[in-house]
């Protein structure tokens, strides 16, 4: 087996810029792998079955957005919690970090396992769903939340591992994870014929194939983050720590999911072919935020080994950095996306006024990504110094106050999709102002005065 100096690349020493590229390119193809077999259900959905079915997949991704979003922030906050102590080369409490984090995603899994499947069809109604779509919502959202704990646990394992630097795997299990679902997207919905249940189906195999690797690996890897089946179980103390940094993102990315679900209410009141269009371009739209959230993932980690080892200079170094390079690819892909849209849609429907709806979102977006680039950076930079209250703040006010706001006012004066849309636009500006408000005035960079 690896040993721990194989096995986890720390970001204390050497070139920053080259540490932060090296450790990013697998979490963005990570996380494109991840993208491509959840846009993989709507493009064989949509050619296979029709525009209503890729409706329902589409109006889907707010709600799975909700429901696991707050496991998504614990594991932030135990990658950060880990990420410190690994910095600090504190064997024991890396041990009693990870430990913990995975009974809390244990728990976390089964309970949001139990509650999606419970409160899919309440929900999708409250969304003013079209009645034509409102049945292979259900079955699909019934289904993809019966294997969300396999989800949940591997977000868990790849938090560890990318707080280990060692992102590489989770690039790997992904690869694993992506073939199985198209290839069983195309076997279910292709040759069988079982439609949303068989993308759903695919989804959740898809899934459980990198929570099985990804643990197998943790269980047998030499080195400091290694788990002990044995071992899992809750630490007080870092079921604290843990939750001090990991609530308020779980709080945040839970209430922006939740602004989400409201515009997917508002674009669902558009009808059938407003909803398959907007669902459609949300699959290609996270070919372009998902690289955005990579950068801010590996700068939490650098980050949070940085701080643990008291070298704060390289900190705002990397910060820097990375907010150019999430600028430079930002701008690009935008300008690509714009270029190439109508090709892009056509992969999934042929339907005229699908791609169109399809084409107006992209307006809306394309031009503006990289103020979103500048927001997820800095917000990443800070909350790798444990200061995940502040950054929660910044988003909450931006991506869901704001948003909320702006979809109350637009649809009692403007009845339109296009006023809907320009919430996200507006609402990144917003909060990319704020956070350099914070990064600028803030007291972010000072040191824990007690031992890490």
């Amino acid at each position: 087996m690896q040993s721990e100096q194989q096995s986890s690349t720390l970001m204390t020493e050497g070139s920053i810029g080259k540490k932060i590229i090296f450790f990013s390119i697998p979490l963005i193809l990570g996380n494109l792998l991840q993208q491509l077999y959840s846009t993989a259900d709507s493009i064989i959905v949509g050619n296979f079955v029709g525009s209503n079915a890729l409706a329902a997949v589409g109006s889907s991704t707010a709600l799975i957005g909700l429901l696991i979003a707050f496991s998504q922030g614990v594991s932030v906050g135990a990658g950060v919690v880990a990420a410190q102590y690994l910095g600090a080369k504190n064997r024991r409490d890396v041990q009693g970090s990870i430990h913990t984090a995975f009974a809390l995603a244990a728990v976390l899994g089964i309970i949001l396992t139990a509650g999606g499947i419970i409160c899919s069809r309440p929900l999708l109604v409250w969304m003013n769903t079209p009645e034509e779509v409102l049945e292979d919502s259900v079955i699909y959202l019934q289904i993809y939340f019966g294997g969300l704990i396999f989800n949940v646990l591997y977000n868990m394992a790849a938090g560890i591992l990318n707080a280990a630097g060692n992102s590489k795997r989770s690039l790997i299990y992904l690869a694993y994870a992506s073939v199985t679902n198209i290839g069983l997207d195309l076997l279910l919905i292709g040759v069988f014929k079982m439609g949303v249940a068989g993308a759903a189906i695919a989804t959740d195999a898809s899934q459980l194939v990198s929570c099985i690797l990804s643990m197998w690996y943790l269980t047998h890897v030499d080195a400091d983050y290694r788990i002990s089946l044995k071992k899992i179980g809750i630490d007080k103390r870092m079921a604290v720590r843990i939750a001090k940094i990991g609530l308020p993102t779980g709080i945040q990315n839970m209430v922006i999911s939740f602004s989400n679900v409201l515009v997917q209410s508002s674009v669902n009141s558009f009808g059938a072919a407003a909803m398959a269009g907007f669902g459609a371009y949300m699959k290609i739209d996270g070919f372009n935020i998902l690289p955005v959230l990579s950068f801010s993932m590996a700068v939490t980690t650098f980050t949070g080994q940085n701080y643990g080892a008291g070298k704060i200079e390289r900190v705002k170094k990397g910060m820097w950095i990375t907010v150019l390079m999430g600028c430079v690819y930002t701008i690009v892909t935008g300008t690509l996306l714009l270029t190439f849209g109508d090709p892009l849609m056509r992969l999934f429907t042929d339907s005229r006024e699908v791609i169109e709806h399809g084409k107006l979102a992209m307006k809306y977006f394309c031009p503006f990504y990289w103020m979103l680039g500048i927001l997820h950076v800095l917000g990443g930079t800070i909350r790798g110094t444990g200061k995940t209250m502040q950054a929660m703040i910044v988003f909450l006010v931006s991506l869901c106050g704001f948003r909320v706001m702006w979809i109350a006012g637009t649809m009692a004066w403007a009845k339109s999709l296009g006023h809907v849309m320009m919430c996200y636009p507006t609402s990144w500006l917003l909060g990319m102002l704020l956070m350099i408000l914070y990064v600028w005035k803030g007291n972010w960079m000072v040191l824990r005065t007690e031992k890490i």
